[in-house]
């Protein structure tokens, strides 16, 4: 009954399947297992995430909570001339990950099981991208958006999808405190779910 998609080491069997789906026209073909976010498909979250983020072809690129790789791997193919890092704290997640990619042809991307940032702390990064763990908590969630602040670039943006009903408005709220309010838009209304873009502009 604790085994949920942000454990560092499932204890559910694995179970893997492979299925095939196309995300902002690029055709994957995925392997998730038990375990993992969503392991029956792209969740709707992740796929309006996908069809909205925008970003220089020579982006550097953090996925965090990146699951199997969706969102990390579709980011790859927009920015050939840049590199995407996934990062999970599920170590199945991240095995998968780089299965997905090996499998995907998709080689400008590395990966880490890290919890939050910790694998990245010396590193920065132009876009992060989250559709963030809201069954963690959040005071987790929160720290997903404080944290992205710390490693972005000056201009650098973080790119978040998160559901109305599951707590849009205090994140947007959390995200004006923490990158100001006027660097903070919602890009998207879908289905209940929203896309916020924040913009760091100001120093820490």
């Amino acid at each position: 009954m604790n085994d949920h998609y942000y454990s560092v080491k499932p204890q559910s069997a694995s179970d893997r399947r492979v299925f095939e789906t196309t995300l902002r026209d690029v055709r994957l073909r995925l392997m998730s297992d038990a375990g993992v976010f969503s392991r029956d498909g792209v969740d709707y979250g992740s796929r309006a995430l996908i069809e909205h983020m925008e970003f220089p072809a020579d982006a550097k690129v953090l996925d965090i909570g990146c699951g199997y790789g969706p969102i990390g791997l579709v980011a790859a193919r927009l920015a050939p001339q840049g590199h995407v890092k996934l990062i999970d704290i599920n170590e199945r997640a991240v095995e998968l990950a780089r299965l997905n990619a090996e499998a995907n042809g998709i080689s400008n991307v590395s990966f880490a099981q890290s919890d939050l940032y910790e694998a990245v702390r010396e590193d920065s990064f132009d876009i992060i991208l989250s559709n963030p763990p809201i069954r963690a908590g959040k005071a987790v969630v929160h720290r997903v958006f404080s944290e992205a602040f710390e490693r972005l670039n000056p201009g650098g943006e973080l790119w978040i999808v998160i559901q109305n009903k599951q707590g849009a408005p205090s994140a947007r709220a959390k995200l004006e405190e923490i990158f100001g309010e006027e660097e903070v838009a919602e890009v998207a209304k879908d289905k209940g779910f929203r896309i916020y873009k924040a913009k760091k502009t100001k120093s820490a």
